[in-house]
């Protein structure tokens, strides 16, 4: 049976790893593998959207209205998706001892559904929305009960399934749903994650640190790193002399700074990688 990945990367990242304690920093290509579209996979290149933004989000009530639209529809199959194979590898290699735990970049909560119990979820979790008032959390799912009431039917149509729990809809049918308020105070509800042009909470950023600092390897899965909230983590290890490896589909901007990228879909490596470290 063939290796599923180039044979000499693979061996080299093994080595890598077999005498240190990572820390796992994981990206949206982990999750594709469970249904959860990306922004910037091999597969959404030639389809790149723009993903809310949050300031406009914030500063435009037409465009909250538009985004909780589609979040009614695309939030069902999000909230269904389930751990992979690979999310299921990371949680062995860290019952094991080989991973001090995972500083995510993912909003969905797969990691800790596949038992990974240390996760920093750097930009947050959609299954938490906040109000921009009183700071009271709500969960999704109540959320997602008080739109469906406030817009009967909404879930009937028919979208494609976009990233982060979102949908494909024209703004033309968006105009007249109805999004519901705060329900402790009639304030702005945002889901409890950084949308793009968003800042990282400083205990999120700190809590990360401490993580990476326990570790003395760094293990890029799924990432392309081209956001910088994840990349700084790679130029910290690299600066502080702990071996980075990746494992991704494609190139990332991290290449120039890591000991091995091993080339191949996280739900074929890891669990091989975990098989071959004992995990």
């Amino acid at each position: 049976m063939p290796h599923p990945t180039p044979w000499l990367e693979f061996e080299a990242l093994v080595d890598l790893l077999r005498d240190r304690q990572a820390v796992v920093l994981s990206g949206a290509g982990v999750s594709t593998e469970s249904g959860i579209p990306d922004y910037r996979g091999p597969n959404t290149r030639d389809k790149e959207r723009e993903p809310i933004r949050h300031d406009a989000f914030v500063g435009d009530a037409g465009k909250r209205q538009h985004y909780w639209a589609r979040s009614a529809i695309g939030w069902p199959s999000f909230r269904e998706a389930v751990p992979n194979a690979g999310h299921r590898a990371l949680a062995r290699l860290e019952e094991a001892g080989h991973i001090r735990g995972i500083i995510t970049q993912n909003v969905d909560r797969l990691h800790q559904k596949a038992g990974s119990s240390r996760v920093v979820e750097l930009h947050g979790a959609l299954a938490d929305v906040r109000c921009l008032s009183c700071r009271q959390t709500v969960s999704r799912e109540a959320v997602q009960d008080a739109l469906l009431d406030a817009n009967p039917g909404w879930t009937d149509r028919a979208a494609a399934v976009a990233p982060d729990g979102d949908a494909d809809l024209p703004r033309s049918v968006t105009r007249d749903f109805s999004v519901p308020a705060c329900p402790a105070c009639d304030g702005v509800l945002k889901p409890d994650v950084v949308f793009f042009g968003g800042r990282v909470p400083a205990e999120r950023v700190d809590a990360a640190w401490s993580l990476l600092g326990e570790a003395d390897a760094l293990l890029v899965t799924g990432s392309s790193l081209t956001v910088y909230s994840g990349y700084r983590f790679v130029r910290h290890a690299a600066e502080t002399d702990r071996p980075v490896g990746i494992v991704n589909l494609g190139n990332t901007r991290g290449d120039d700074l890591a000991q091995v990228h091993v080339e191949g879909k996280t739900g074929a490596v890891l669990p091989a990688l975990s098989d071959a470290l004992g995990g």
